[in-house]
């Protein structure tokens, strides 16, 4: 038998106002409501009704990755510096890892994410072939030191993730545990009810090989994602890779120089010389783990930093400075060319071989017309580096690719050997031989997943949660006469004896149109009003996510919600 959970004795403080630092709607709407409080920047309370949202996504989480075959574990969120040292994240990681000593002087750190530590378990667990696979997972508090915590619970230093690691023999064993955690999340976000899509990622300090994100679109959402309208194609813009074109038949003259005075920018060298921006060439210098590297595209493009970061991680990128070009006199800022430098040469693949470009000449004030890529200069690697735009052709069928954002809220990796490199995981195999372990990695954001409910499903009055996750199914309100608390308490009582989750608002001293605002704020599928027709038995249900009302009896009240 389910409890009715009263609001007269229920810890709630709604607010009529937006608080003044929220920007996004979950923001908003989840303080309002009274789910959560802020501790500190990046630092959340969960109160009683946002940590029972809380612990109902994590109850569908646990359901399908136990149907999967995982077993659930709790490993300390308190970690020893040696692990991830030997990872290399220790350093990778960067400010985003809160580091700490203990009285004896050793280091440690809060727990980011556990592949180490998980690696070292299973090593110590696990010796035979006949050990695997295993499939283990926990939900635990992570910590990661955001430079900029904001959008409330979206992006805290605190939160709740699911983690999960797999652990096979065979790349095909990889695959299947892969396919495995893939269908878990479907089911799992269809549950939950969030609009989601599947798109293509990069690993980046993760390492590994295959990796998919999960999106919820949205509004608020960080992460831009590419949608194919006439395909199934979706990607994470890191993870957009365009084929390069084919080398240009074209005959080009010999390189000539032009006199550009107080042409720095793509901008003003293209009003100077009456060209689109596109045939010029934009050089930006940045700094790859120290080395001074040139990126070239287009000069209607931008350089998405992020993206060029992702594709050379672990190295960390940055951009050179004032005092980079002093020591460095041939690189003559804002009229940089590829033609001639000393230094590695990224390109985009749009810079093709063949291609004719009108670039910096390394020299004041000039520029260079007709360098031609393959001729006067070689490209060391080409990477997809350009900020994605709107229409860019679709990769798989060369549609125009749309844009759209989205909030991550899990992600799926072939992490592969990776780590069990770093600590030996190794079983004895089938031919009495060690073999080497392959393993996988799936995060999901549960904590991330009620603030993507909240932006998905949110309307004007207030939050409009999916059954399945809801702090009850059926919130009861009485209008406030004696008469009618004493029906909405009984109603009460007989829905939860039916086995529903009651909250039920007997408020005295409230006003009805308080009641009423706090329903809709909360945000129960179903709000039960025991209202001017109480004396005749007769009570009014609105659906919340439609609007749509209708009068019952407490009979066919009990039935219609029970049913």
């Amino acid at each position: 038998m389910s409890q009715v959970q009263r609001m007269s004795r229920l810890m709630v403080k709604t607010l009529r106002d937006d608080p003044a630092d929220a920007e996004t709607l979950s923001h908003k709407l989840l303080v309002r409501a009274g789910y959560v409080r802020r501790t500190s920047a990046g630092i959340w309370s969960w109160l009683p009704l946002g940590k029972k949202v809380l612990d109902n996504i994590s109850r569908v989480v646990r359901e399908e990755m136990d149907a999967i075959g995982a077993q659930e574990v709790l490993l300390p969120a308190l970690l020893p510096r040696e692990p991830y040292e030997a990872s290399g994240r220790w350093e990778e990681y960067g400010d985003l890892l809160f580091r700490l000593k203990d009285r004896k002087g050793a280091d440690y750190l809060l727990g980011p994410t556990h592949e180490e530590i998980f690696t070292q378990v299973v090593k110590d667990q696990c010796t035979s072939y006949k050990d695997l696979p295993v499939m283990l997972y926990q939900i635990q508090t992570k910590y990661r030191d955001e430079a900029r915590p904001r959008s409330g619970v979206l992006r805290g230093r605190e939160f709740q993730m699911k983690d999960s690691y797999s652990f096979d023999t065979t790349d095909e064993g990889l695959a299947e545990s892969y396919a495995l955690h893939r269908l878990a999340y479907q089911k799992i976000f269809a549950r939950l009810g969030l609009d989601f899509r599947i798109v293509s990622a990069v690993s980046g300090a993760m390492g590994g090989s295959a990796s998919e994100e999960f999106l919820a679109p949205a509004a608020a959402g960080e992460d831009t994602f590419v949608d194919c309208p006439a395909c199934d194609y979706a990607a994470n813009t890191e993870a957009v890779t365009f084929a390069a074109p084919a080398p240009a038949p074209t005959e080009h003259g010999p390189v000539e120089e032009l006199d550009t005075p107080d042409t720095p920018t793509i901008e003003t060298l293209a009003a100077f010389l009456g060209v689109p921006a596109s045939a010029t060439l934009k050089n930006l210098l940045v700094k790859v783990d120290g080395e001074i590297t040139a990126v070239g595209v287009p000069g209607d493009r931008e350089v998405d930093l992020g993206k060029l970061g992702e594709h050379l991680a672990p190295a960390v990128v940055e951009l050179v400075t004032a005092e980079d070009f002093e020591e460095r006199p041939e690189l003559v800022r804002g009229y940089v060319g590829p033609q001639g430098l000393k230094i590695r040469y990224i390109a985009d693949p749009r810079v093709a071989p063949g291609t004719a470009w009108i670039t910096g000449a390394n020299k004041p004030g000039t520029h260079a017309r007709d360098v031609v890529a393959g001729r006067d200069f070689e490209v060391d690697d080409y990477l997809d580096v350009v900020v994605v735009e709107e229409g860019d052709p679709c990769p798989a069928c060369g549609t125009g690719l749309k844009l759209d954002r989205a909030i991550e809220i899990g992600h799926i990796f072939q992490l592969g050997r990776k780590y069990a490199d770093t600590f030996q995981l190794d079983v004895l195999g089938q031919q009495g031989k060690p073999v080497r372990v392959t393993m996988g990695s799936y995060g999901i954001g549960v904590s991330r997943a009620v603030a993507a409910l909240a932006e998905q499903t949110a309307d004007e009055q207030g939050l409009c949660w999916p059954q399945e996750i809801a702090p009850a199914d059926v919130h009861v309100v009485a209008a406030g006469k004696a008469l009618q608390t004493e029906l909405a308490l009984d109603v009460s009582e007989k829905l939860a004896a039916a086995g529903l989750r009651v909250l039920v608002d007997e408020r005295p001293g409230v006003s009805p149109g308080v009641k009423f605002t706090d329903a809709e704020l909360i945000g129960v599928p179903h709000i039960l009003v025991a209202g001017r027709r109480s004396a005749e038995g007769v009570l009014e249900l609105k659906d919340r996510r439609t609007g749509e009302r209708e009068e019952l009896t407490l009979e066919e009240a009990i039935t219609r919600l029970v049913g």
